[in-house]
């Protein structure tokens, strides 16, 4: 198993755009690096006759049939919308660069 060092916390938080004080750093790679002892502890176990699953229980999802319906006319889609660009939806911008 190779250990996870402070470089890699810090890359791991440079990527997920997270703020570590200095104080965090050594905390979350003592924390991740448990975390990888115990997966490997997962690993020594025998797993040869365990079936994969998607999901730990068996579930079943119910779909209705698609039909086929009239949509809405767009003034009527449009009529409660809190701000308008002509016939469109004005929704703030969330993406920054």
């Amino acid at each position: 198993m190779t250990a996870v060092t402070r470089k890699d916390v810090e890359y791991i938080a440079s990527l997920a755009k997270l703020r570590l004080d200095e104080e965090e750093v050594p905390v979350i790679t003592d924390q991740l690096n448990r975390i990888l002892e115990y997966v490997e502890h997962l690993n020594e176990l025998d797993t040869s006759d365990v079936e994969p699953l998607a999901h730990p229980l068996e579930l079943q999802n119910v779909f209705r049939e698609d039909e086929k319906k009239p949509s809405l006319k767009r003034e009527e889609a449009l009529k409660n919308a809190p701000r308008r660009a002509g016939d469109y939806f004005s929704v703030p911008k969330v993406v920054r660069k």
